[in-house]
């Protein structure tokens, strides 16, 4: 099994291609080693000294470290974790765990905004954050607001701001005159 690495624009995080399926459905996002409790996968990359966040897509991993620790050092001990986890036949999440939602029903008067928003979420915008090892969801459309949660390498990149104000902030307002502006949220 070859697992090709790709830098992310967040330096703090590397993205690995196994090469094959990783999520059937929808993403994992585990911020913390607590959370991983329903994934063999990410408990087994946690397991290295030096990870603080795993985020599982669809056809890649990224990985989280923290500061102080080098690439080079961890590297080869997350890909033998990835190695390790496919060969033992394992699943990616327990059978109680679910993958994150993408959407959530909105209903009300913002209901058909809040479907055009989700539209070009997916269409748009999801895709190109995919590439880059991250993922961003829905979280809320209020008074010309919206909410979105960045996940995996788009959590915590230094350019996440700009490619909210910038980049999705300006196709929203663009195909949707409600959108006023865009903001992050917590998980």
């Amino acid at each position: 099994m070859f697992i090709q690495t790709e830098s992310t624009p967040n330096p703090a995080t590397l993205k690995f291609l196994p090469g094959q399926e990783v999520m059937g459905a929808g993403t994992a996002d585990f911020p913390t080693p607590e959370a991983a409790s329903g994934s063999p996968l990410a408990q087994r990359i946690f397991a290295v000294s030096g990870v603080t966040g795993v985020f599982l897509g669809h056809d890649f991993v990224t990985v989280t470290k923290a500061d102080g620790n080098e690439w080079d050092h961890l590297k080869p001990a997350i890909l033998g974790a990835i190695m390790e986890h496919v060969q033992s036949g394992e699943p990616v999440l327990a059978s109680d765990a679910a993958p994150a939602a993408a959407h959530a029903i909105h209903e009300g008067e913002d209901g058909e905004i809040v479907e055009q928003i989700k539209q070009l979420l997916d269409t748009r915008v999801r895709p190109a954050v995919a590439q880059d090892g991250g993922d961003i969801t829905f979280h809320g459309f209020e008074r010309g607001v919206v909410y979105l949660h960045m996940q995996g390498a788009c959590a915590g990149c230094p350019s996440s701001t700009l490619t909210l104000k910038m980049g999705i902030e300006q196709l929203l307002r663009h195909y949707i005159p409600e959108v006023t502006e865009v903001r992050p949220v917590a998980a």
